[in-house]
């Protein structure tokens, strides 16, 4: 029987983060799954639904505008920002996502690039109309999330929109029962994307489309 991609990745990342490494597990799954001894649990093949019916509901129009995707994977997120027309620039910890990703898209539009969440590129502070964060930050320890929250917030640009999906669990729920990946985000750490002038606009919580168990918050933010 085929081992549960979830117990795998889990592994993988147990390994990493016993060596003090919190997110070179990503490069060493993406590496695997490209090798054909693992699967990405996250890699749906097409744009995350939540995303999805974001652009229905909001049909953004990417004119002269630029986009920034978070933790790109293999790059389904990105291509559907990319053909509403924005300047997409798409980023993750893992070459060999990045690789993935222009293989499975070669004729993209977006700008593929690999890039750390928590040590960004200077010249992207303030620098993009739409920001799309999905599962990132959850995927990162709980002690790591609150400066990961800060540099994705960051991102945007003035008049610019983030866009947060993510696992939800309860406020309640102590950090210590949470056995990570994924470490899902209370309602507290959703709102600590909102700044002084960085607007929580909307907030919906719905439940997981392969498991009504799971929660998922889907968040949109505007900086002023």
């Amino acid at each position: 029987m085929t081992e549960d991609p979830d117990v795998v990745s889990r592994r993988i990342a147990r390994e990493s983060l016993d060596r003090d490494d919190p997110t070179g597990w990503f490069e060493n799954l993406y590496a695997a799954a490209a090798e054909g001894a693992a699967v990405v649990p996250w890699d749906r093949g097409t744009a995350h639904q939540l995303l999805l019916e974001w652009v229905e509901e909001s049909s953004p129009d990417g004119a002269d505008k630029t986009a920034l995707i978070v933790g790109a994977g293999t790059g389904w997120d990105a291509e559907l920002i990319a053909d509403r027309g924005y300047d997409t620039t798409a980023f993750d910890i893992s070459p060999t996502a990045i690789d993935t990703a222009h293989h499975n898209h070669p004729d993209s539009k977006a700008h593929y690039r690999v890039a750390d969440l928590l040590a960004p590129p200077a010249e992207w502070q303030h620098a993009f109309d739409l920001v799309v964060e999905i599962f990132t930050v959850q995927a990162l320890p709980i002690a790591l999330q609150p400066d990961a929250v800060k540099h994705v917030t960051e991102f945007v640009a003035p008049g610019g929109t983030l866009l947060v999906i993510a696992a939800a669990r309860p406020d309640d729920q102590p950090d210590a029962d949470i056995q990570g990946p994924p470490w899902p985000l209370t309602r507290a750490t959703i709102q600590s994307f909102a700044t002084a002038d960085v607007r929580l606009i909307q907030l919906t919580q719905s439940p997981s489309p392969a498991d009504a168990t799971v929660l998922r918050w889907r968040a949109e933010y505007l900086r002023d």
